[in-house]
């Protein structure tokens, strides 16, 4: 086979995958704009607002978790990662102070235990209804996360697939070259 011929296959096989990584790309990135907009589009309504600094209810939480707040402090939860700090450093905090560093299944089984305790059901429902929306907002915050991760490899995939176009582009004129025959001097 000649070699302008290799150069041909090789080239229209770079164009082609240039073609899909170009058009993964596209589906990525459009990927990556929904599930960003679904997850704001599903927060703003709950209206749920990180606690300004120093405020209250900032102060009253440990020193690690007002660091994690920080930077959000006083905004609205419209993000993935402000979901996640929401969920795990104001919810979080506050549960482990209500139920003494218990989870809900070891606050449960106790409530199970002592069915006359009112205060200790108390506690559970409490501690239930906030793991219950820890684990909604850690969704939001794994959603947004692979959002994330769908941006990068739709960024990845265009870069590829722009430098499949070039290295085509170069096979071609080589094969071309390749195909002249070499004037002898």
């Amino acid at each position: 086979m000649k070699r302008s011929s290799i150069d041909k296959i090789i080239s229209y096989i770079g164009l082609v995958s240039a073609a899909v990584l170009l058009a993964a790309s596209a589906v990525l990135y459009g990927t990556y704009l929904f599930i960003h907009n679904e997850v704001s589009t599903q927060l703003k309504p709950q209206n749920i607002t990180l606690p300004a600094e120093g405020s209250a209810a900032f102060n009253a939480l440990p020193q690690a978790d007002q660091d994690a707040v920080k930077p959000f402090a006083g905004q609205q939860v419209t993000t993935g990662q402000q979901a996640k700090v929401f969920a795990d450093n104001y919810i979080g905090a506050h549960l482990q102070k209500i139920g003494g560093g218990k989870s809900y299944s070891e606050l449960s089984a106790e409530s199970m235990a002592n069915p006359s305790d009112a205060a200790l059901a108390g506690k559970v429902n409490t501690v239930f209804r906030g793991e219950t929306l820890r684990g909604i907002l850690l969704n939001a915050y794994a959603f947004d996360t692979m959002a994330v991760v769908a941006k990068f490899v739709a960024a990845g995939a265009l870069v590829a697939g722009v430098i499949l176009v070039g290295l085509s582009i170069l096979g071609f004129q080589h094969a071309k070259k390749a195909a002249t025959p070499k004037r002898k001097k």
